[in-house]
């Protein structure tokens, strides 16, 4: 299954609203990178907050999508991690530094706006 990723102005909405599998989290990596080559988005906000767990390879490809993003040029802002998910990231030696982060959707594209100006 794909997840869709939404296009609002300059910035890339990427909401998960399933249990990611290895297979849907390599394509959403590969849809998100190409969507931001497509658009020129200058920002991504990742919803997580329909993930109640994330397995260690899960774990490395969010932190792979995040760095990916980043180096096309799109700062990225996580939003919604749940409880688990962050415990799961931290105890994988994901730590994600330097990336911004919001409690919610609503929350992260407002800090999204604020970084980008």
């Amino acid at each position: 299954m794909r997840i869709p990723i939404l296009k609002l102005k300059e910035m890339l909405l990427v909401s998960i609203q399933v249990e990611l599998d290895d297979e849907s989290a390599i394509m959403l990596q590969e849809d998100l990178l190409k969507k931001i080559h497509e658009t020129s988005a200058n920002g991504v906000v990742i919803d997580l907050t329909s993930l109640d767990m994330v397995d260690s390879f899960i774990a490395k490809v969010l932190g792979d999508v995040v760095s990916m993003a980043n180096l096309m040029g799109a700062k990225v802002v996580l939003t919604g991690i749940q409880p688990a998910v962050a415990i799961t990231l931290i105890e994988l030696g994901i730590h994600l530094s330097g990336i911004d982060t919001a409690i919610d959707l609503e929350n992260g594209v407002e800090k999204l706006n604020n970084l980008l100006g």
